[in-house]
């Protein structure tokens, strides 16, 4: 005789609360928020994500709670589950991020992380010419001239995984806490214009002699000369996603 509760029974609708079920109706539903499709003030109902996922009340339920945990929804008794005002997101969270970069509205996305990038990247980098390790030093100039072979290559998808590595440890080494937070967004942003084709096949040289001319900076603990370079990278970031002046 089944041992199985009624709860179970339930969860088994769908193999179970797995962690690929629960990712696969969150960034659904994450995206229909972002892109406004789930417009501010629209109303959910863990029955309605049930009926429309064939998902278990447990991950609807769990699937909402990470979207309340990011200020995208709000519950309230009585009311049910509502979609907050994008005032009240919390734009820096990678997920979000990832999710509005996937969106029709992806261009707003681009133009906001690009200003934010320009905002904090360049001081980053002088940060890191202050006060970055000597073995921190040193990464930086492998990965400057990594970039540079692999953009000359051609090979995009390393390219990628090496950029991200770049950008990443200039945030960490900077000494500033709240640069460092940014990583995981900044990983979102360069991970996406490559695979929404917004990457030239070969990088043009100028971007990647600015990579190298940071990381020389750097290595050196030149502070002017790092933050200039850096501002290089982003004004060619800026006109390739033809974001203006």
């Amino acid at each position: 005789m089944s041992t199985a509760t009624p709860g179970d029974a339930e969860d088994a609708y769908d193999g179970g609360a797995s962690p690929a079920m629960h990712e696969r109706v969150l960034e659904a539903v994450g995206i229909a928020i972002a892109s406004s499709k789930l417009a501010p003030g629209s109303r959910l109902t863990l029955e309605g994500l049930q009926q429309e996922y064939s998902i278990s009340r447990t991950v609807a339920r769990d699937t909402m709670k990470v979207l309340e945990s990011m200020n995208l929804v709000y519950s309230r008794r009585r009311v049910g589950i509502v979609v907050q005002d994008p005032a009240l997101w919390n734009v820096y969270d990678p997920k979000l991020v990832r999710w509005r970069l996937a969106s029709e509205r992806r261009a707003e996305q681009y133009s906001s992380l690009t200003e934010l990038r320009i905002a904090v990247e360049p001081i980053a980098a002088a940060g890191a010419a202050r006060r970055a390790s000597a073995a921190e030093r040193a990464q930086l100039v492998a990965l400057g001239a990594e970039l540079r072979r692999l953009g000359e290559a051609g090979d995009l998808q390393n390219f990628l995984a090496a950029d991200i590595e770049f950008h990443q440890l200039l945030l960490r080494s900077c000494g500033n806490e709240m640069f460092r937070a940014l990583e995981d967004m900044v990983a979102e942003v360069l991970t996406s214009r490559t695979q929404q084709g917004l990457m030239p096949f070969k990088p043009r040289n100028e971007a990647l002699q600015a990579h190298e001319d940071v990381a020389a900076a750097v290595a050196r603990g030149d502070t002017a000369v790092a933050e200039r370079a850096m501002h290089h990278i982003l004004d060619e970031v800026r006109e390739a996603m033809g974001l203006g002046g």
